[in-house]
């Protein structure tokens, strides 16, 4: 057989399996009307998705603390005697905490006054004694007069020590007395008491600790925490908006004024609540919120932050996130159940564009009673809808499709033409490889194999 002859025989036969291929999957795609292959689209109603912006805002974790906080050392050189508070105990303004034990400051206090009484008669005692020089100077001669002149001096020396020596002493009494005084320890703060150490370190981490920590009331802010994929998302001064967890309808309102780079937490919590993925681990940073008004927060609180876009704001018309709206070169659609769960294009007609929300004004084609999906590149007229999620099977041949499993027509140019192998010319003249022997078979370096057994693209070797 001729090498022309036997090139068009593994051409035409490419040609069969190709299209043996081709009508198989479309055959499994279901065309025409509708799939019976498990297919399967999950849609959502319009009024949902414009209720809630689906997709459009970050969200990220925080919590209501105390703008201030007040933390006790326990002096070291004292008892403490007994503690009047325990922890979450609510405190005002003066409240006693704990008192220090005194019994011993009171001896010490009794006996520096006895010290400084003594200190008190050994000055007048060095008067006495300089008024005696002094009248035994006048009865001497002037050679004897210098030696007397010495010691009244030696002794005026004496006094200002003594005369120090109280002074001091009088300090320390009144630093004692002060001690005193301030045995009982009162609260600065009008709080909550958070913690109590009585041996002053972490049972835990045997860190040192505050003896006792009071939190502020009336003045929260919030915490949040936010990872290193996305902090520079959240510029010091941005407005935000804060969620209830329990009724996301409940809103409180403030402004960013920290972002501390400089503290760092490793979690494989990345602090992001929705959009904005990041690595399975990843460094967070905590920032702050001043809050506009805090009332029907408590401290404590868990809550959702998001960058206030106007969200909440109520506009109108109806306004789709951009993400749903598809657009070729005869305008803009969106894949919307027909009303017989099934889905269709429905064109839809544009209006103005919300660069904040990332949204779309709907003029026409589209309400917020009727149900749309997520645009795929995959999807087809025809195809089964559901509201349930559960429903939809992934395995399924749109959904392969779409993550690149069961491209269509591979190979396949768009016109439907079938490529020219490399080893074939325009003219139609085959150019068989050189591997090929003129005999008909193919010489594989072991054995020769009949021409009728080679499979049918075989006519081309690599």
């Amino acid at each position: 057989m001729s090498k022309k002859k036997i090139g068009i025989i593994a051409a035409v036969a490419v040609v069969v399996v190709a299209a043996a291929a081709t009508g198989v999957w479309f055959l499994l795609r279901g065309i025409g009307g509708g799939s019976n292959n498990g297919d399967k689209v999950y849609v959502e109603s319009v009024a949902t998705l414009t209720n809630t912006n689906a997709g459009v805002q970050n969200r990220y974790s925080g919590v209501v603390e105390p703008q201030q906080s007040w933390e006790i050392k326990k002096n070291s050189e004292k008892t403490v005697k007994e503690i009047f508070v325990k922890e979450g105990d609510m405190v005002e303004v003066g409240t006693p905490l704990f008192e220090y034990d005194t019994d011993s400051i009171k001896d010490e206090i009794a006996q520096a006054k006895l010290e400084m009484e003594g200190i008190d008669n050994q000055i007048s005692d060095y008067y006495s004694q300089i008024e005696a020089l002094k009248e035994e100077r006048a009865a001497v001669s002037e050679d004897e007069k210098f030696q007397y002149t010495t010691q009244i001096q030696s002794i005026q020396t004496s006094i200002k020590q003594a005369e120090y020596n109280k002074e001091s002493k009088k300090a320390e009494i009144a630093k004692k007395e002060e001690s005193l005084n301030n045995a009982v320890v009162n609260s600065e703060l009008a709080g909550t008491i958070k913690s109590i150490s009585e041996n002053g370190v972490d049972p835990y981490t045997g860190q040192e600790m505050p003896f006792m920590t009071v939190l502020a009331v009336g003045d929260y802010r919030v915490k949040g925490t936010v990872n290193e994929q996305n902090v520079y998302s959240i510029p010091v001064g941005s407005p935000v908006i804060l969620r209830s967890r329990v009724d996301e309808e409940q809103t409180w309102t403030g402004t960013v004024t920290e972002v501390d780079t400089n503290t760092t937490e490793s979690s494989n919590n990345n602090g992001v609540m929705y959009d904005g993925g990041s690595p399975e681990t990843a460094s967070k940073y905590p920032f702050y919120i001043a809050l506009d008004d805090a009332e029907g927060l408590i401290l404590g609180q868990h809550v959702y932050i998001e960058m206030d876009m106007g969200q909440t704001q109520p506009k109108e018309g109806l306004w789709l996130y951009e993400g749903y709206i598809v657009t070729d070169e005869d305008g803009s659609y969106v894949w919307a159940d027909n009303g017989k769960q099934r889905l269709e294009k429905r064109r839809v007609e544009l209006g103005e564009y919300d660069g904040e929300m990332a949204a779309y004004e709907i003029l026409s084609g589209l309400s917020e009673e009727d149900y749309i999906a997520f645009p795929m590149n995959s999807m087809y007229e025809g195809v089964p809808t559901v509201t349930d999620m559960a429903e939809v099977d992934y395995t399924s041949p749109m959904y392969q499709e779409e993550n690149g499993d069961m491209p269509v027509d591979e190979g396949m140019p768009e016109g439907g033409d079938m490529p020219i192998d490399e080893g074939m010319q325009e003219d139609d003249d085959i150019l068989m490889d050189e591997g090929m022997p003129e005999e008909g078979t193919i010489d594989d370096g072991a054995s020769d194999v009949p021409m009728t057994d080679t499979p049918a693209d075989a006519g081309v070797l690599e």
